[in-house]
This record gives structure tokens, sequence and C-alpha cells, in this order.
């Protein structure tokens, strides 16, 4: 059976969507999950339905009884580069992730100007995760 692109409103509420992404990255390399952590932490990425039609596709996993959400880390990179209309911030968010995940060169230095403090965090933390390194990493307020 072919899978095909859907969107997520086959599914209940964003929570829905990114246990189908954890489920996804289950068992994949801590690379990915971690990617996947970044992508949900950030959230708006997940909440653009022109986002989920270019790097998400949902389809029932028959072995685990329910929905998987993949992500296409390399056409969502893409996809930032013109396509799809974003922050800096947004978009540096999204190509550390496709970094982590499929190893898409990104600039740090770039990315670091480009992140709120809230990002920045969510970003050290998807790469100590990566790293197999489960690690809490918090902003703090003000800085």
């Amino acid at each position: 059976m072919k899978s095909r692109r859907r969107t997520p409103r086959l599914t209940t509420c964003f929570d829905d969507l990114a246990d189908a992404i954890r489920a996804w990255a289950r068992g994949w390399l801590p690379t990915e999950a971690a990617a996947a952590e970044l992508l949900i932490s950030h959230r708006a990425w997940l909440e653009r339905e022109d986002f989920l039609q270019v790097a998400v596709e949902v389809r029932w996993e028959p072995f685990g009884g329910g929905e998987v959400a993949a992500v296409d880390f390399a056409a969502a990179a893409g996809a930032v580069q013109g396509v799809l209309p974003c922050s800096d911030g947004e978009r540096q968010v999204l190509l550390v992730a496709a970094s982590i995940a499929e190893g898409i060169p990104v600039d740090l230095r770039e990315a670091a100007l480009c992140m709120d403090a809230a990002n920045a965090a969510r970003a050290a933390q998807a790469v100590c995760h990566a790293a197999g390194r489960r690690v809490q990493v918090v902003a703090e307020a003000g800085r």
C-alpha cells in the first residue's frame, strides 16, 4: 500500500502529532529523536499547514498499531530556503534540526545570532541529546 502525504488534521490535536512523530523517531538513532524533539518543543513549524504538506507524512504503522508522522528533514531544510516564509529564528531552528537529523550543513554562528534564548536552549538540548547526553538546558530570564 502506497503512503501519501496527509495533514495532521486527521489527528485530533498538536499532542497527537507530537506523539506520532515520537513514534516514528523511536528506535532510530539518537540524532533523529533529538531533531524530532527540537521540532516538537519549538511547536511553530508543526502548527503550519504549509510545512506539514512539504515535510511530514502521517501514516498508519501496522506493527505499532497507531499513526506515525515521518519528518523529511531534507525537504524541510530545502523549503525554508525561499519556499516557506518564516523568521530568521524559525529558519535556524529548523536548519539545526535538519543538521542533527540528516547532516545538512548549518552555519552555527548565524543560528546563534538569530535564535532567542528559549530556542537557543532547545537547540543546545537537542545537540546534547544527539550526543547521547540527556541534559536539561534552561535559558535564564532576561539574558
